[in-house]
């Protein structure tokens, strides 16, 4: 097994993961896993969720898996409390969960932007709304807020999506200024083009390689599992300073 790095601080704590059952989310799980987190994740695909918390149930703590669409924020609640109610106060959360279905301008609804915020903006602020009480108590806290490079890129064909990322991090800084007091930590990690199966089976083609070989500095898949190791960091003290950043994996593209 490659040496990577572990984080005793992690041992033991109290985390949550939203959109955790499949890509980026499920590689956050299988790490924190391997930490001995105790990890609650909750996403709306309920099939993938239960079939990963199996998987994993034969670590230090099996992973507790909630269906969940986090765009009802009352469902949202419940789930949290649920993670709560069995392994104690969450002190770390991912916000995760995000939907980068293409769409055009013209096909743009009031009610698939409103869709669209909801799954990829909204559900951040009432999931970290409802942690912080708890990382309050308990005198500390980190906040992982995913955002997406794509719209530095000025990548068109997804407006909705691309400005819910753009706005995550303006969420991010209005965080971290609120919360700083309470020793709770808040930042922004910005993925690059990540190779999950999604991607590759959806959206990757020829002219996709040639951009990111053309955009990146380091020319090989960008993949779940550099995401997963960065996200480890910025939930561990390891990073105890570190709030109101916004940190880049991205193969050197942004």
């Amino acid at each position: 097994m490659p040496p990577f790095a572990v984080y005793p601080s992690l041992l033991d704590r109290p985390v949550l993961i939203t959109g955790g059952a499949t890509g980026i989310g499920a590689s956050l799980v299988e790490h924190f896993a391997a930490q001995g987190a105790r990890v609650g994740f909750i996403d709306i695909d309920a099939a993938s969720g239960e079939a990963l918390a199996e998987r994993l149930s034969v670590t230090r703590t099996a992973p507790l898996f909630v269906a969940c669409d986090v765009t009802d924020t009352d469902a949202l609640r419940r789930a949290i409390a649920s993670v709560r109610e069995r392994f104690g106060p969450i002190t770390v959360l991912l916000n995760n969960a995000a939907n980068d279905q293409r769409h055009s301008i013209e096909a743009t609804t009031p009610e698939s932007w409103d869709a669209g915020i909801g799954v990829n903006l909204k559900h951040q602020f009432f999931a970290a709304q409802c942690v912080a009480p708890d990382m309050k108590a308990a005198g500390f806290g980190s906040i992982v807020n995913f955002g997406s490079i794509s719209w530095k890129l000025k990548q068109g064909g997804m407006p909705v999506y691309t400005t819910s990322k753009a706005a995550v991090q303006g969420l991010t800084r209005s965080l971290a200024r609120d919360f700083g007091p309470f020793n709770i930590r808040v930042n922004t990690l910005v993925p690059g083009w990540v190779m999950t199966d999604k991607q590759q089976r959806l959206w990757l083609d020829d002219a996709g390689r040639a951009d990111i070989a053309r955009g990146q500095c380091i020319n090989q898949p960008l993949l779940a599992e550099h995401i997963a190791r960065m996200a480890l960091f910025l939930a561990a003290d390891d990073s105890g300073m570190c709030t109101a950043q916004d940190f880049i994996v991205d193969g050197g593209w942004a």
